[in-house]
C-alpha cells in the first residue's frame, strides 16, 4: 500500500468502508429474514438490500468526494510545495488558503518553512563569502586558460568528454555537434587515440605528439596527456583560429561518474538529456510540419546553455495565418531555412547518446521521427514528471509548471522553439532534486512512477 498515492488510498479506504457497511447490512437482513420464516416477506427484504446498498455507496461516494476536495488534495497540494521549497531553493509562500480545512497543518507547515529558508538563507551568505575568493581565483585561472593558443579537450578513461575550450569547439563542430559528457572518438579516430594512449601506458609516457584524423577526414596534430592518477586524458590540438574566443565548457563531477550499462539501472545524473521543442503548421502531425526546433543539453543535471540547438525549418508549402499568430514564423522567415530532412538528420547527431525529453513529449516526439530514420532514443515528458511531483490533480501546462518552479519565460520567447525547450529544460533540472528526494533515483523507477499518470497526459500548447 505504501506505494500507492494518498488520494488512492483514501479511496481504496471509502471504498471498503462502503462495502463493507453493504455487507453488514446484508447479513443483518439475511438473519432477520431466517428468524422471520415468511416467503412472502423476501420481496421487501430484497427492496431494503438494494435500496440500503445504493444507499450507503452513495453517500460513501459523497463523503469521499469531500474528503478528496478539502483533505487529500490540499495534503498532495501542500507537500509538493514543501518539496519544492525544501529541493530546489524555491522561495514562493507557502499556499495555506489550499489547505484551509486542515486546522494548523498549514500554518504549521508555513513556520517551518520560514524558519528553515532563514537558516538556508543565513548558510548561504556564509558559504558565499568564504567562496567569493575562490570564485575570483577561478575566474583569472579560467581567464588565463582562455588565452592559451591550443584546442583542448578532455577525457575520462572511457572518453566520456569532461571539458572543451571554444577552440575545440569549433574543431568539433567540424566533424559533429560539440556536447559535454560526448565521446571523443564520434569527433577523432578511435583507433589512432586508443593506439596512441596504449602505447603510451606501455612506455609510461605522460605526453605525446599525435597526429589524428577527424571523422570528416580532416588531419589535426597537436599533442595528447595522460594524467597523473590514470583518471583520463587531456588532447590538445592546433586550433583552427588562434584569435577565436575560448570560453570553457566543463563538469569536472563527470570524473566521478561511471558508465551506464543499463538505461533503467543508471542513476538519472549520470545521464545526458535533451530539452527539446518544436513549432508546427499545425497540430496534426499527419498533415503538418515543423517550422523551427529548439534543443538545449542537461548534463549531471545542469542546464548546458553553451550547447543549443535552434534553428527554423522550411516545411515546404504556407504556414498558415492560424500558426504564425500563435509563434510568430511566416513564410519569409523560413524561405532560405533547411528542409526537414536536412535538420532531422543533423538532430540526430546532436541527441546522440541522449535521452529526450519534451513538454506533452507524444506531440512533438510524432513530428520529429517523420523524418524517414526514427529516433531511438529513451523519451521522458514533463508533463508526467510534473504529476509525480505535484499530484494528477494539479494543472500541467508549461505555463502552470514554470509558475510553480519560479522560472520567467520571456514574452518574446514563449511558443518559440528554443524559448520553450529552454524553459522546459529550467523545470526539469528543478524537478531532478525533488524526484530524488523522493526516491526516483534512477531512469527506470522515473519511468515505472510516469506511466501511472499516463492518462493525464493532454496537449499542453
Amino acid at each position: 500500500m505504501t506505494h500507492l498515492s494518498l488520494r488512492l488510498r483514501v479511496f481504496l479506504f471509502f471504498s471498503l468502508i462502503g462495502l463493507g457497511g453493504i455487507a453488514v447490512i446484508l447479513g443483518a437482513l439475511i438473519l432477520g429474514y431466517r428468524q422471520l420464516g415468511s416467503p412472502a416477506a423476501f420481496s421487501a427484504f430484497t427492496t431494503v438490500a438494494v435500496t440500503a446498498g445504493f444507499g450507503i455507496l452513495a453517500l460513501a461516494t459523497f463523503v469521499w468526494r469531500l474528503f478528496d476536495e478539502n483533505v487529500s488534495k490540499p495534503i498532495e497540494t501542500l507537500a509538493a510545495q514543501i518539496r519544492v521549497r525544501a529541493e530546489s531553493g524555491i522561495e514562493t509562500a507557502l499556499d495555506e488558503k489550499a489547505a484551509k480545512y486542515l486546522g494548523d497543518l498549514a500554518p504549521a507547515a508555513c513556520a517551518i518553512s520560514d524558519r528553515l529558508g532563514e537558516a538556508s538563507q543565513a548558510t548561504a551568505e556564509t558559504v558565499a563569502q568564504k567562496t567569493d575568493r575562490l570564485e575570483r581565483q577561478r575566474a583569472q585561472l579560467l581567464r588565463i586558460l582562455s588565452d592559451i593558443p591550443v584546442a583542448v579537450i578532455v577525457a575520462r578513461p572511457d572518453d566520456q568528454i569532461v571539458l572543451y575550450d571554444g577552440q575545440a569547439a569549433d574543431l568539433m563542430e567540424k566533424e559533429a555537434p560539440a556536447r559535454l559528457n560526448a565521446s571523443v572518438c564520434d569527433y577523432l579516430d578511435e583507433g589512432t587515440l586508443h593506439d596512441t594512449l596504449a602505447k603510451m601506458k606501455k612506455r609510461s609516457q605522460m605526453r605525446c605528439a599525435i597526429t589524428i584524423k577527424g571523422k570528416s577526414g580532416a588531419v589535426y596534430s597537436g599533442h595528447i596527456r595522460i594524467f597523473d592518477d590514470d583518471s583520463g586524458y587531456m588532447v590538445m590540438l592546433e586550433p583552427l583560429d588562434p584569435d577565436a574566443a575560448r570560453p570553457l565548457v566543463y563538469d569536472f563531477d563527470l570524473f566521478d561518474q561511471t558508465p551506464a550499462t543499463d538505461i533503467n539501472e543508471t542513476a538519472l545524473r549520470n545521464l545526458t538529456f535533451v530539452v527539446f521543442d518544436s513549432e508546427t503548421t499545425g497540430l496534426d502531425p499527419q498533415k503538418d510540419d515543423v517550422v523551427q526546433l529548439g534543443a538545449v543539453r542537461v548534463v549531471n543535471g545542469r542546464v548546458i546553455l553553451a550547447e543549443t540547438f535552434d534553428t527554423l525549418v522550411n516545411p515546404g508549402r504556407p504556414i498558415p495565418a492560424q500558426s504564425t499568430r500563435v509563434h510568430g514564423i511566416d513564410d519569409t522567415m523560413v524561405a532560405d531555412a533547411p528542409d526537414f530532412a536536412a535538420v532531422h538528420e543533423t538532430f540526430r547527431a546532436y541527441t546522440a547518446d541522449a535521452v529526450l525529453v519534451a513538454h506533452n513529449a507524444p506531440f512533438d516526439m510524432a513530428f520529429l521521427n517523420r523524418g524517414g530514420v526514427g529516433f531511438e532514443n529513451p523519451v521522458m515528458d514533463t508533463v508526467h514528471l510534473s504529476a509525480i511531483v505535484f499530484g494528477g490533480s494539479a494543472v500541467h501546462t508549461l505555463d502552470a509548471l514554470c509558475e510553480r518552479l519560479e522560472i520567467t519565460i520571456p514574452e518574446e520567447l514563449r511558443h518559440t522553439g528554443l524559448g520553450d525547450a529552454m524553459a522546459t529544460a529550467q523545470a526539469f533540472a528543478a524537478l531532478l532534486p525533488i524526484l530524488e528526494a523522493r526516491g526516483f533515483r534512477t531512469f527506470g523507477q522515473v519511468r515505472n512512477e510516469a506511466l501511472k499518470h499516463r492518462r493525464i497526459l493532454e496537449v499542453h500548447e
